[in-house]
């Protein structure tokens, strides 16, 4: 189950919200260049160039990605770009939410990427158990590059809240991919499908 359906909402609604959200970042983009704040540049024009990604794959490749994981996914992103302009220090519960939110993104992803080349080898076949595990192992790791990453540019990108705000980024980055590992694997069985087609296409070396 993607966001959209727990939020009960239809594809044109999960459009519409894409729309909306993608100009709340260009509004950021646009108020961080006008008043020299590059951080908030940075971190809005990042972010707009994920939720473009769905029509450059759909201009590209033919794809057209599923509206609610185009919903999710932007969901994640927006979540992180407010966070990090001044919700993160005013509301603990906040960054919570928006680590479980991208983490349960990074674990779509992660596991629509096993999964094709899992179809794709004949000798390539796990046990749907060690299949879950490896979600939770992709996100964890991910999620220490990204705060190596973040002391990296503390200070310049991002703020860095210290020891204790990582290691809660730790959990609630598990609890989103616990939560696909369980229920969301189906979630991207269409984009397990592109990625499948994209492999069949390479030509034999």
């Amino acid at each position: 189950m993607m966001l959209g359906d727990a939020l009960g909402l239809t594809d044109a609604q999960e459009r519409r919200l894409v729309r909306g959200l993608q100009l709340v970042l260009i509004s950021l983009l646009g108020y961080g260049g006008a008043t020299f704040q590059f951080g908030i540049t940075g971190t809005a024009g990042f972010a707009l160039g994920i939720t473009l990604l769905p029509a450059w794959l759909r201009r590209e490749y033919g794809y057209s990605m599923d509206a609610g994981l185009v919903f999710w996914i932007t969901t994640a992103v927006i979540l992180h770009t407010m966070g990090s302009l001044w919700l993160y220090k005013e509301y603990q519960w906040y960054d919570e939410i928006a680590h479980i939110v991208s983490a349960s993104v990074i674990a779509g992803l992660g596991y629509a990427a096993f999964r094709t080349f899992e179809l794709h080898s004949d000798e390539l076949n796990v046990l749907s158990t060690f299949r879950s595990v490896s979600i939770v192992i992709f996100v964890l790791a991910i999620g220490v590059f990204w705060e190596v990453l973040e002391f990296a540019l503390g200070g310049v990108v991002v703020t860095v809240y210290g020891i204790d705000d990582v290691v809660t980024d730790f959990v609630f980055n598990a609890v989103g991919a616990v939560i696909v590992a369980i229920w969301g694997t189906g979630s991207v069985s269409e984009l397990v499908g592109f990625f499948r087609r994209r492999l069949r296409s390479k030509p034999e070396n």
